[in-house]
């Protein structure tokens, strides 16, 4: 009886402790920093890019129930085998070593369960590789030990992105061995390809606000891409032991508008940025209108084809020549064979 009793209380003791683990859990995700580590949270980094989202929620909605529901089943089976298999409950054991259906049971489950994993973690991989056409392009460049950071369709050339002394960091009031002297910086919702590669030893650029780890490997460029989509700034650092002063190489991605993003390029000496593909399907858009006439363009019809359909008398017979036109004829250009240009799709 003292055995059991002893047992109830640890089991309400665990309960407890669980019970204000999770209650503890809740408020550390409740105050998670955006773009930092949180002090004693316990939960990934809060994302701000698609990549981001989507790895969070392979995590916390698909491997977290699957890897607690079978931590549970495996902790009831050896609970259940603990009490009703012990000496003392079952002195005379059983003599089988076989049972078939539980064998294919404990086979085919897990295979299935692999699968169903797959499944959200091929679409995560694909969705990492699949970068769209990128709006800006950024080359990293790691070293012993800073961060050289190039904007090349900007024309910026490479600057130098050191640790932020300590005295300093305090001062700003930013993250000591987080902030850098100079940040990488980026327009917000813009798709930006990040070229990265190495100098000397092997590196790896990661973000986790926006989901990204790629290595910089010396003699190799390899990419990465991501779309922040809100204002601030991020840190990362280098998750390669790439020497002694592996810790003092941080990343620093400062995310602005557009507008601040191209004061930037100007102080750096760089030139204004290309027009994007919207913009210039906007200005052939607007001078496609203005230059259509309004009639053929209405009908998207050769205008021949729309005096004809006015006028049916006037249309001249098949086969029949066009009739030239006169200059005391104002209707006569109306009648020219040539086809006027289509109207814009609408967009």
């Amino acid at each position: 009886m003292k055995s059991r009793f002893q047992g109830m209380r640890t089991l309400a003791a665990g309960a407890a402790a669980g019970a204000m683990t999770a209650f503890w859990g809740a408020a550390a995700f409740a105050n998670d920093l955006i773009g930092q580590p949180t002090p004693g949270g316990i939960d990934l980094q809060p994302g701000v890019t698609p990549l981001r989202h989507d790895a969070i929620f392979f995590h916390n909605a698909v491997l977290l129930p699957i890897i607690t529901a079978i931590t549970l089943f495996v902790l009831g089976l050896l609970v259940w085998v603990i009490v009703r298999y012990n000496k003392r409950a079952n002195p005379v054991p059983a003599r089988w070593s076989h049972n078939t259906p539980i064998e294919v049971i404990w086979t085919l489950v897990p295979v299935l369960i692999l699968v169903f994993i797959a499944i959200f973690s091929f679409k995560l991989l694909f969705a990492y590789h699949d970068m769209p056409k990128p709006d800006l392009t950024v080359k990293a460049t790691g070293y012993q030990w800073y961060w050289g950071y190039e904007y090349p369709d900007q024309e910026v050339s490479e600057f130098v992105s050191n640790i932020l002394p300590e005295e300093e960091a305090r001062a700003r009031g930013v993250p000591f061995r987080l902030a850098a002297t100079e940040p990488m910086v980026v327009p917000v919702n813009t798709n930006v390809r990040v070229l990265v590669t190495g100098a000397d030893v092997i590196h790896a650029f990661a973000v986790p606000s926006f989901g990204v780890i790629t290595d910089a490997i010396p003699g190799r460029v390899n990419e990465t891409w991501f779309r922040a989509e809100r204002v601030g700034t991020y840190y990362g650092n280098c998750r390669e032991l790439c020497g002694v002063d592996h810790a003092f190489m941080p990343i620093e991605v400062r995310v602005v508008s557009r507008a601040d993003f191209n004061a930037w390029v100007a102080r750096k000496g760089g030139k204004p940025p290309a027009p994007t593909p919207t913009t210039l399907n906007a200005i052939g858009n607007a001078g496609g209108a203005a230059n259509t006439p309004p009639n053929a363009a209405a009908a998207g019809q050769p205008a021949s084809a729309v005096t004809s359909a006015n006028n049916p008398a006037a249309a001249p017979p098949q086969g029949a020549p066009a009739a030239a036109a006169t200059p005391s004829s104002p209707a006569a250009p109306a009648a020219t064979t040539q086809p006027a240009p289509s109207a814009p799709a609408a967009h």
